[in-house]
């Protein structure tokens, strides 16, 4: 393969800097990266937060945190094939979805409602958010700008069948949409390779779960790429390996890219649409907004006076008021207030621990307890 093609026409000093300077060690800068994520406190949630569905009970349907290392895997082999770092693709594929809600894409819209007034949600800046800030209350990971930049430019729901990288340095805190492309060829390929990863994986996590059969695939579709996980990534890495030596962009063939649009009308038709996932929607919404509602108004009542949430007789209380108190600083002298405090805390939650929460506010752990001696004695 030729990877003349595939340079990068920023400066390495300019890809491998950080807002805060380190020194370098034997890791390289990139692997150094992924060895950070990976330790963080928001990569080890992803392992209970949604991918596509709510099945917390069933160990082989793909969480987040799986997918994740789907990403890095399928963009860590394409760039092995054109002779790019792959060490980069590992960091950006395995942070590129920290800054996702509980309950997958339909906890984001659900959080981009609430802050509609204060300039939505969406995951991912809030990734960026997550990784230049929350990580270390306030700290932050203090990531190259690569890194940083193929994490803010990965969104995976557009479907080009092309694309090339706008090789600027830009101000990745400034961006307000997904209305950009990475600096960098290696963050095109994680930009690509989050399709790749959870096409198949969504047909056949819904194939296990009897939403759809394997004969309703539409053949369009299937004749090209096949049916499987493991064929439809094999194809789809295969093809883009050769088509992007061929066309100099990362992209798919015509006929390839035709089978991926036909994939893709299918899962959101039959998938991600489907009566059996938007009927929990509802669920997501109750709890995510009562959660919201709650610390809101105990923050309102409360502010910075840590005794008087013990007063709730609930962890989550006493939990939120620890986080409060980590990250005042934070918030006061970099985030100019507490107007995003409610939803960060919230974000970042597991979907287990915010149903849990949502117990603890009907029925405080203290509450039950009494009811249960009340049983006892009676």
């Amino acid at each position: 393969m030729n990877s003349n093609n595939f340079i990068n026409k920023l400066s390495t000093d300019e890809l491998l800097k950080r807002v805060n300077h380190r020194e370098d060690d034997f890791r390289g800068g990139y692997f150094r990266d992924t060895t950070a994520i990976i330790h963080s406190y928001p990569f080890r949630r992803l392992k209970h937060k949604t991918q596509v569905f709510f099945s917390p009970k069933n160990d082989h349907i793909c969480t987040r945190i799986e997918h994740v290392m789907h990403v890095a895997s399928v963009a860590s082999a394409i760039c092995k094939g054109l002779g790019l770092d792959s060490d980069l693709a590992w960091a950006i594929g395995l942070g590129h979805d920290l800054g996702h809600t509980p309950f997958g894409h339909a906890g984001e819209k659900i959080i981009d409602g609430i802050r509609k007034k204060s300039g939505g949600f969406i995951h991912e800046l809030y990734s960026l958010r997550v990784v230049d800030y929350l990580i270390q209350y306030g700290k932050g990971l203090n990531l190259t700008y690569a890194v940083r930049d193929g994490i803010v430019s990965h969104c995976g729901e557009k479907f080009e069948q092309s694309i090339y990288p706008d090789f600027s340095i830009k101000n990745l805190e400034s961006l307000k949409t997904r209305d950009h492309y990475p600096s960098t060829w290696e963050g095109a390929v994680v930009r690509m390779a989050d399709k790749i990863a959870y096409l198949g994986r969504d047909i056949e996590d819904a194939i296990q779960l009897r939403i759809i059969k394997e004969e309703e695939i539409p053949e369009a579709g299937s004749r090209v790429v096949g049916t499987t996980n493991s064929k439809i990534i094999s194809t789809l890495v295969d093809d883009i390996i050769k088509t992007s030596c061929i066309t100099g962009g990362i992209g798919f063939s015509d006929e390839v890219y035709e089978a991926l649009l036909v994939l893709r009308d299918f899962n959101y038709k039959n998938i991600y649409y489907n009566p059996v996932l938007a009927g929990h929607n509802k669920y997501f919404e109750r709890i995510l907004k009562l959660l919201f509602d709650y610390l809101n108004e105990i923050f309102i009542s409360y502010g910075h006076d840590h005794e008087a949430y013990k007063k709730e007789n609930n962890l989550l209380a006493v939990r939120f008021s620890d986080y409060l108190g980590k990250m005042t600083d934070f918030y006061t002298s970099t985030d100019g207030g507490f107007d995003n405090l409610v939803t960060d805390y919230i974000a970042g939650m597991t979907d287990d621990y915010a149903i849990e929460c949502v117990s603890q506010i009907m029925m405080p752990d203290q509450m039950e307890a009494q009811f249960k001696q009340f049983l006892m004695v009676n």
